[in-house]
């Protein structure tokens, strides 16, 4: 079966967002161009690396390229996730890069396999692999999308101050605080 790649070149809009109560979230990125949406399924750690690596690669271009990029979202999108919400594939590797012909940063997206991924499938137009979700952004909106999906992440259970572990409403037993110590080896 031949792999399908939704590219997505002049978005109306890229996000993220979840479904769900703090601690049993589900994470999603949606793409929305003409009439076309396509939301596709990850972990929260997934959302938060592509987050932190857009705004460097913003960093980036701004340094190597002189373009401007901002330095923060202007205007934000808070609006939930477009409904019916339906998961086109559960996202496995993720690719950036900087399209200088179109001056956009390009997020690729591609499925879960499970075979090992070649790294040059991403990014890339091949006839085998996974399928993929393709979005190129502008400065503008990459910003948008990194400030959003930083809030995503932000917006779960609030650390436990001594131990950093989420915090579940009704509380949770803190390693910190329950007798446990690490003892270091004698006779070093």
């Amino acid at each position: 079966m031949s792999r399908v790649i939704h590219v997505f070149r002049q978005p109306e809009r890229f996000v993220a967002g979840t479904v769900g109560e703090p601690g049993d979230r589900s994470f999603f990125l949606q793409a929305i161009e003409d009439a076309r949406t396509i939301s596709v399924l990850l972990e929260k750690q997934q959302v938060s690396v592509l987050a932190d690596r857009i705004s460097a690669l913003l960093h980036e271009v701004a340094r190597r390229f002189g373009d401007e990029v901002p330095d923060e979202a202007q205007g934000s999108d808070l609006d939930p996730l477009a409904v019916p919400l339906e998961e086109e594939f559960r996202v496995g590797t993720m690719g950036l890069g900087w399209d200088a012909d179109s001056r956009s940063i390009v997020v690729e997206l591609l499925a879960v396999t499970d075979e090992e991924v070649d790294e040059s499938v991403v990014l890339d137009d091949t006839e085998e692999g996974p399928d993929a979700l393709r979005v190129f952004l502008s400065p503008v909106q990459a910003r948008a999308f990194a400030d959003r999906a930083e809030r995503v992440v932000s917006a779960g259970r609030p650390p436990c101050p001594l131990c950093a572990e989420p915090l579940d409403p009704d509380g949770h037993v803190c390693v910190r605080l329950n007798g446990y110590h690490e003892r270091s080896p004698v006779g070093d």
